[in-house]
């Protein structure tokens, strides 16, 4: 059974965030994936049809709705995940498997890897095996390409009861030559003001009041700000 967990988003000043930190970092606990500190980058390059059909679907608030990325990690090769990232009544569920660096290349590049991702779903799970098939379907019915790649630093804290996951996102950028998705470094440009990020929460059923009241900081107002659709905005 698919786990749907939910999202907050807020739109902060570094004073906000700074403020938010210095409450939280006695209780929660940085992620194992940061680095020494805390802090590490995303990159991800995301995949939509002809008509943009993922695009307008954010646009207009369709529900439910699905975008998919390949991701990467501090510009590095050694893990490259390709998600899907499904929203339904204002939950979140996210789907992930691995990808080699010829299937990542193959797919950025505009070709129909078949065989190649035959072969590689022989060492995936189940849940793995069938995001790589119905990506690979997609991809190839809806013709889905390469669109836009979205970089940021990304500062992440975990909360165990209830599952929470806190991340600061700074310094947000859109790339538009998606061939540079596997190089050291991308050419991006800022979509959001200076001095400006994301605050993102996620939990499972409920975030603690422990959690809720540290995060209230001059009356923080919720957004629906999507990372991807920004970015693409200047691509369309």
């Amino acid at each position: 059974m698919e786990k749907y967990r939910n999202e907050i988003k807020y739109i902060c000043s570094d004073q906000e965030l700074c403020q938010i930190r210095e409450r939280i970092r006695h209780i929660c606990r940085t992620d194992a994936h940061a680095d020494g500190d805390s802090t590490y980058l995303v990159r991800s390059v995301y995949f939509d049809d002809y008509d943009n059909t993922c695009y307008y679907e954010n646009e207009n608030g369709t529900d439910p709705r699905e975008k998919f990325r390949i991701r990467i990690y501090n510009g590095s090769l050694d893990r490259i995940t390709l998600e899907c990232k499904r929203k339904e009544h204002g939950m979140n569920h996210k789907a992930s498997c691995p990808l080699t660096e010829e299937m990542c290349r193959s797919l950025i590049e505009g070709e129909f890897p078949v065989t190649m991702a035959m072969d590689m779903a022989d060492g995936l799970n189940g849940q793995q095996r069938a995001l790589l098939t119905k990506f690979i379907l997609q991809y190839r019915m809806r013709r889905f390409s390469a669109k836009v790649i979205v970089e940021y630093e990304r500062t992440p804290y975990v909360y165990e009861t209830g599952n929470v996951r806190i991340t600061f996102d700074r310094g947000i950028g859109s790339g538009r030559n998606v061939r540079e998705f596997m190089c050291p470094r991308v050419s991006t440009r800022p979509v959001m003001p200076i001095g400006r990020h994301i605050l993102e929460i996620k939990y499972d059923e409920l975030l603690p009041d422990s959690i809720y009241n540290l995060l209230q900081v001059h009356r923080l107002q919720r957004s629906a700000y999507s990372k991807y659709y920004m970015c693409r905005k200047f691509t369309i």
